[in-house]
């Protein structure tokens, strides 16, 4: 009975629309029964935490039981952040006024606020430089991100006009100079890699099961658990997966690309659709440097314990670009990713 009442219950929530354009599509695709995948997409939302677009996305009609439970699907990943993460903490990652301040030694550029800052102190930044990224203080997944040269206004008092209308509400950035080797696979966007990191107690504990007098005096242990190249494409200038972009896994010891791209749409690509650089087998530089920055920053705010940071590579080292706080799951797990038909969860037990 209670089975029954969970899938009334979703049933009545769910974009039906939504789910079954999935459906269909499953259907015309594998051949199976419509009935079928409903009742299996309800499964894995009841046991899985599968919405129909993981469901869809990760291909889940194709796995075992086992295999399914493998997967680090949007539900699993609520329960991370909720697990490892203090939620009174996620506007220092939500606002990049915020975090640009605590992390601004692992920012390596030159940064401003528009609001809120002197007049005469954004102009300063204007004047120092005449190309730069505005980008929105609360913004995600590249949306309202503007790539602003001052050449293009009349004058530095029209741009600033442009900058403090009421709509907008930016932050200023350096533009960052992009390593010659990640340059060649894509240059209209600083192609970045995601690393998920989790900081776990010397014993692989969330710093949130402690009571909160022990958390500061607590040891410490961060964990790499994924790597993600991400590339744009299309003349954009990011590389978000969900702005046109695309993702291929990095080896996370040697910082190798181990397998071709995909794009959002499941395009595959081993070698760059503009440049016809190779992506897979791409190896990255200062790839120690990087890991080694992402280990030392997950540690500033231990108590956000799951972020995904977004590592930039210059020719004198990594940076990061930005954070996330919910590090996202789509696409780590990806099909063409994963040939064993294993997803993300295993990584995320430190207690073995």
């Amino acid at each position: 009975m209670g089975n029954i009442i969970y899938i009334l219950k979703r049933i009545k929530n769910m974009d039906k629309k939504a789910m079954m354009e999935k459906i269909n599509s499953i259907h015309q695709k594998t051949g199976i029964s419509k009935f079928k995948i409903f009742l299996d997409m309800q499964k894995c939302a009841r046991r899985y935490g599968a919405g129909y677009m993981d469901y869809d996305l990760f291909e889940m009609y194709h796995l075992t039981d086992e295999q399914k439970d493998t997967y680090l699907t949007r539900g699993r990943n609520n329960q991370l952040v909720t697990k490892y993460c203090n939620l009174e903490t996620l506007h220092y990652f939500k606002n990049k006024d915020e975090f640009n301040t605590i992390f601004h030694k692992y920012l390596k550029r030159d940064w401003i606020k528009v609001k809120g800052t002197k007049k005469e102190e954004v102009l300063d930044f204007l004047r120092k430089h005449d190309e730069f990224m505005a980008k929105p203080i609360d913004g995600g997944c590249g949306k309202g991100i503007e790539k602003i040269k001052t050449s293009d206004y009349s004058s530095l008092e029209d741009l600033y006009n442009y900058l403090t209308k009421e709509e907008n509400n930016f932050e200023l950035e350096e533009v960052i100079k992009q390593h010659p080797d990640v340059a060649k696979i894509y240059p209209n966007s600083i192609n970045t890699v995601r690393i998920v990191t989790v900081v776990t107690t010397k014993d692989g504990k969330s710093l949130l099961e402690l009571p909160k007098e022990e958390r500061k005096n607590a040891s410490l242990q961060p964990h790499i658990i994924c790597a993600y190249f991400r590339i744009g494409n299309g003349g954009k200038f990011v590389d978000n997966f969900n702005s046109g972009g695309m993702v291929a896994p990095v080896d996370e010891k040697t910082g190798i690309v181990m397998q071709v791209a995909i794009d959002k749409q499941k395009n595959v690509y081993e070698k760059h659709p503009q440049t016809g650089e190779m992506i897979k087998g791409f190896q990255f530089p200062y790839w120690k440097e990087a890991i080694e920055l992402c280990k030392e920053a997950c540690q500033e705010i231990p108590e956000m314990g799951y972020v995904g940071w977004d590592v930039g590579f210059t020719p004198n080292g990594p940076l990061f670009v930005e954070a996330n706080e919910f590090p996202g799951h789509d696409i780590y797990q990806l099909p063409v990713h994963t040939p064993d038909k294993i997803g993300m969860m295993p990584k995320f037990k430190f207690r073995d």
